[in-house]
């Protein structure tokens, strides 16, 4: 396996190491700090296996599937567990976890149609926003900034591109989506 493949089943293998954190707390000294901390290292894996891909020309299907997953496995645990203790929004996770199902059903038919939809800007940006808004949630405060936490106000943002993300996805796939 090479080292961006390796970083991608990192960033799996650290996923219920987060929600275990979050979910064991109260019996864990500064759960949610070493939660933030193995979240950010999971997160700053995303960025790495792709540049090192790039930047070593070793990119591939399998490591573009895993970089997928990853992403994937990793956003939806955190955002999961964020709602069972009231730190992240359900409609929120809805909307989130929605997009990734839609976009998956969208290139599976692409694939059937020999056809790609490359990842946009719409959907590095959603990702970012996520990653950003995951990582505040772990560590917030009790400060407010007018009516919500700093992380709330970025899971806004996350909603806002996540939904643009996929309605971005959707509108390219158009041709791909046309009745027989």
């Amino acid at each position: 396996m090479n080292v961006p493949n390796a970083l991608a089943t990192t960033r799996i293998l650290l996923t219920p190491v987060v929600m275990a954190l979050v979910l064991f707390r109260s019996r864990i000294d500064n759960a949610y700090g070493i939660a933030a901390t193995v979240f950010v290292i999971a997160a700053l894996t995303d960025f790495a296996d792709g540049y090192l891909a790039r930047r070593w020309q070793i990119t591939s299907t399998l490591g573009a599937f895993l970089d997928s997953v990853a992403d994937k496995i990793l956003m939806t645990g955190s955002i999961l567990v964020l709602v069972e203790v009231d730190r992240a929004w359900s409609w929120a996770a809805f909307i989130l976890i929605g997009r990734e199902f839609l976009v998956m059903g969208l290139r599976g038919v692409a694939a059937l149609n020999q056809a790609k939809l490359p990842p946009s800007f719409w959907g590095k940006l959603k990702t970012n926003f996520q990653f950003w808004a995951i990582g505040l949630a772990l560590v917030r405060g009790t400060e407010r900034l007018g009516a919500m936490f700093l992380d709330e106000w970025v899971m806004t943002a996350a909603v806002i591109a996540t939904i643009a993300s996929g309605w971005d996805y959707f509108r390219h796939s158009g041709v791909v989506l046309r009745s027989d």
